[in-house]
């Protein structure tokens, strides 16, 4: 059977059959594994890479989790009344695989679904409120916008079904030593384009109409990423897929996968903020020397560091998000890459919402939507309005309308002034605010995304957020640095930068 003519999701499920099976080639002799790794931020990303680090490294390698503030990053919750609300991130697509196979190993359920309803907002008036029924949703859509509609979710798909080779990559053993590398054998020059494209330019290149982007692409881009159509084409995909159906989350909140992680990676974390990283060398028993990086590191017991055979950072090194020192490196390491991180402010307010704020006269305890979205106008003060749901829905729970008090989040570019709140909102009687360097901003081209490899066994895994930001993509990466230092140590460069997977798979069968 040649696996060319195979789907690729039966791939998938072949990769799995054969897992296990490292390598499709032989490997040269495996070298004395690390002692001691280190990985900076404990994350998604962070959490993620001491799970495969321990994978691919085994028992025997202590792995050290460094943490200044709560595990989970920016994956977080906050407590308001008797329940606690996602104020990080809050979604996870279905396909998203290695979220899913987290959950599973951990054993942490899903989130309960609540169904919900959509809307749109030009910062005046509700220019499209969601229908119950599907048919009625459907056809408001075809007589606005013709087929765009279903066109964009056929555009995502195609996007996704490349989107999903990494993870066919990945189950075989195969690295990539730079994001480029990595999305090119996703999606191979039409990715690396969309990288250097806005989102706006490429769906304009695939047919669809400035009105279309205006009033349906721009308001997705807004709630996921706080930015508009200008943003890359590749992000701006992962953006799109946010309004894919079968979206979820974890029950009890995203931030558990995190804590969970860690512990079934038996890695100990260390309540500190690292401040610099030295390369050092010392003599070793066979009378040569060897190398280490020296994490040096504050905590409440006050200032300490240690040595490493391998270091992974994840936590961005960008200006505002990280004061990390290099030394002893050639070339120098720079403590801050170029671009800077987008902020979003999100509000969370125990209170009755305005519905006159929305410009419709719809009695309040008949409004029923959920996520309202706005358009990208001088009218729209905020990315969006939602009526959050707990972190754990108890059992009979029914979303409340609009006429009671209940937790609403607010996506906004600034902190909401008391004249912007009480021109939303009725009354309230708590609002908690978090302000978020969630992403970087999209701007492109972006021509100097940072590298994978900082330096020998130094790695840098958020460098694939310049690609996009998301909980799955942090996760990919988490595993491709993983392999990538797995495979640099034990010099199996025949399984990094490959992208013949369908030939070796051929040979294999």
């Amino acid at each position: 059977m040649n696996p060319r003519t195979l789907p690729l999701r039966a791939l998938l499920f072949l990769g799995l059959w054969h897992a296990g099976r490292r390598s499709l080639a032989s490997a040269p002799e495996l070298q004395d594994q690390p002692k001691k790794i280190a990985v900076v931020g404990a994350g998604i990303g962070g959490t993620s890479a001491a799970f495969y680090l321990r994978q691919e490294f085994g028992a025997g390698v202590k792995i050290d989790v460094f943490e200044p503030g709560d595990v989970g990053g920016r994956l977080a919750t906050v407590r308001i009344g008797d329940h606690e609300y996602e104020t990080g991130g809050a979604v996870i697509h279905p396909l998203n695989l290695h979220m899913k196979h987290f959950i599973e190993k951990l054993g942490i359920p899903p989130r309960t679904n609540v169904p919900s309803k959509m809307a749109i907002f030009d910062g005046k008036e509700l220019t499209f409120v969601e229908s119950d029924w599907f048919i009625v949703n459907f056809l408001r859509m075809l007589w606005r916008f013709g087929f765009s509609y279903i066109r964009m979710h056929m555009w995502v798909e195609s996007v996704l079904d490349k989107f999903m080779r990494i993870y066919q990559y990945q189950q075989y053993g195969y690295t990539f030593s730079s994001v480029d590398k990595l999305l090119h054998a996703m999606g191979g020059d039409a990715f690396l384009t969309m990288l250097n494209q806005t989102l706006e330019e490429t769906m304009m290149d695939e047919g669809f109409s400035q009105v279309f982007l205006n009033d349906i692409v721009a308001p997705i881009a807004r709630v996921n990423y706080g930015q508009s159509v200008r943003i890359n084409g590749f992000v701006g995909a992962v953006s799109l897929a946010g309004a894919d159906p079968g979206l979820w989350a974890v029950d009890g909140g995203n931030k558990r996968v995190c804590s969970g992680l860690l512990y079934n990676s038996k890695s100990e974390l260390i309540a500190a903020r690292v401040t610099s990283i030295s390369l050092k060398v010392r003599p070793s028993k066979t009378g040569n020397t060897a190398s280490f990086y020296e994490v040096s590191y504050v905590g409440e017991a006050g200032s300490a560091h240690s040595l490493y055979d391998i270091v992974v950072i994840a936590t961005p090194l960008h200006q505002g998000k990280s004061d990390i020192a290099f030394s002893g490196f050639s070339p120098p390491i720079p403590s801050h890459y170029p671009g800077r991180y987008h902020q979003t402010v999100s509000t969370l307010v125990h209170g009755m919402l305005d519905m006159s704020y929305l410009g419709t006269t719809q009695p309040a305890s008949e409004f029923t939507v959920s996520d309202i979205l706005t358009k990208d106008s001088k009218d729209s003060v905020i990315n969006s309005l939602s009526s959050l749901d707990p972190v754990h829905i108890p059992q009979g729970y029914k979303r409340p309308p609009a006429s009671q008090t209940k937790v609403w989040k607010v996506f906004s570019p600034k902190p909401l002034s008391q004249e912007q709140l009480r021109d939303m909102f009725l009354s309230w009687d708590s609002v908690s605010e978090t302000q978020w360097l969630a992403y970087p901003s999209y701007s492109p081209p972006h021509r100097n995304t940072p590298p994978f490899i900082l330096h020998d066994r130094l790695y840098y895994l958020n460098a694939v957020e310049w690609a996009a930001s998301a909980m799955e993509m942090s996760s990919i990466s988490a595993r491709n640095v993983a392999l990538l230092a797995h495979h640099r140590w034990h010099q199996q460069v025949g399984n990094i930068d490959q992208e013949d997977l369908h030939t070796r798979l051929r040979g294999e069968l």
